[in-house]
């Protein structure tokens, strides 16, 4: 058997959530290979929103067993509130939910470093959350960090002292002060809860399964345009969260990579700085903001919205090898008359070009773009492929064309029953 794959081809905030959970009965075994509690993957289904953070988007099938990858950076503190959330829920997140001992631990100081740091950068920002997750990666990149099976030897506490201190050394250097006393405590109770889950070593679990026939749908956090090689850097996450990121971060060889699933939303969003080249700062951004709900299930930020945007979403294509793509938030475009869709960029110099530059600052640059009618029905009352309108019908096969790919899911409402299923073939 293989491992499929479930990756954002935008700025992240796609809705990948949603669909791991509509593809989640089809598997026996649902991932998570990256990211940390940035995440904010929401589910719906039975009138309640679910939000979940680092616990993989199948724990809501209690037949399913979800792994929180090598890959991933954790939060024993978030993650405690979530189990606790959905105990509250009536779910029993323990039973089948497996965490790797190479996952590395978010302490309380890396929160601290990471506002410190984010502050230096005064007007450059990058946008971060501030969970801590980039000075995380940082120390598992320079071999100090720490990792969820520390916590099971007898000098534990050694370790994270040592490692603190080594952060203390960092926020002085900033003229700041590094205070985490009343954290401590919190972060200490949540480490004992973690030792009783099952910690285990994933890659050797999945490799196993895959082994004894197993199917294995395996989730990201972000999207790829955040990719910390490929996405618009420095405005990026500090992992990568594109289809390599998932073998690395769950230990698969490549040869197991079977369907990669890229979700995009009907038109784009962003949260946090950085380019964008499509974005709507007028009324019809705003519309799109408040019919789409684009507020940071994380955060609570605003997004940032706009139109969608194909050469962003060709390059993705090309760099996870996507075989079949979603379109989410399809209804919420269902008042508009007509629908922009940039197709190419022109720069500088007037070359029009449909491939993604180095820099997409680059001052001057300008979407391309073709108009297509509305549809102008309420997609969301609609339960069949069969009833959707032709216009919107025409927008999929435009979008096919361009992208070389099916688009085999859309989403017309924030529902698990709002999923339409749709056989298609790429022009």
């Amino acid at each position: 058997m293989a491992v499929d794959i479930l990756i954002g081809l935008q700025w992240g905030d796609e809705g990948k959530g949603k669909i791991v959970d509509v593809l989640a009965p089809t598997y026996d075994i649902v991932a998570r290979f990256q990211g940390g509690p940035n995440a904010g993957h929401t589910l719906e289904f039975e009138g309640t929103k679910h939000v979940l953070h680092q616990i993989p988007s199948g724990i809501f099938h209690p037949e399913i067993k979800n792994i929180i990858g090598n890959g991933v950076v954790l939060d024993p503190v978030v993650f405690r509130t979530e189990l606790q959330k959905l105990q509250d829920r009536g779910v029993d997140a323990t039973k089948n939910l497996y965490v790797s001992k190479k996952a590395s631990l978010i302490l309380p100081s890396h929160k601290v470093l990471d506002r410190v740091s984010e502050e230096a950068l005064g007007s450059g920002k990058i946008g971060s959350t501030l969970k801590g997750i980039g000075p995380t990666y940082q120390d598992k990149i320079g071999r100090v960090g720490l990792r969820v099976g520390d916590i099971l030897a007898d000098d534990f506490r050694d370790r994270y002292n040592r490692l603190v201190e080594r952060h203390r050394k960092t926020v002085e250097f900033y003229g700041q002060t590094l205070d985490i006393s009343e954290q401590e405590e919190a972060f200490f109770e949540a480490v004992e809860q973690l030792r009783s889950l099952q910690l285990v070593d994933s890659e050797y679990m999945i490799n196993e399964a895959l082994q004894n026939g197993k199917r294995i749908l395996a989730e990201g956090a972000q999207g790829a345009l955040l990719d910390v090689d490929f996405g618009t850097y420095p405005f990026v996450t500090s992992s990568s969260t594109i289809v390599a990121g998932a073998c690395t971060g769950l230990g698969v060889a490549p040869k197991h990579i079977g369907e990669v699933y890229g979700i995009f939303k009907a038109y784009c969003t962003r949260v946090g700085s950085g380019p964008f080249p499509t974005e709507l700062l007028d009324e019809v951004g705003e519309e799109i903001r408040q019919a789409g709900r684009e507020f940071g299930s994380t955060t609570g930020r605003p997004r940032r919205t706009g139109w969608v945007d194909l050469p962003t979403l060709k390059y993705s294509i090309m760099l996870n090898g996507v075989t079949q793509l979603n379109m989410m938030k399809a209804d919420v475009l269902t008042e508009f008359d007509t629908i922009q869709v940039c197709t190419h960029y022109k720069l500088p110099s007037g070359e029009i070009t449909d491939k993604v530059p180095h820099s997409l600052e680059e001052a001057g640059l300008q979407p391309v773009y073709e108009t297509l009618p509305g549809w102008k029905v309420d997609l969301n009352k609609i339960e069949s492929v069969d009833e959707l309108p032709e216009a919107f019908n025409n927008y999929l096969q435009f979008l096919e064309k361009h992208l070389q790919v099916p688009i085999t899911i859309v989403s017309v409402g924030p529902d698990r029953k709002s999923t339409l299923r749709r056989e298609a073939v790429s022009a």
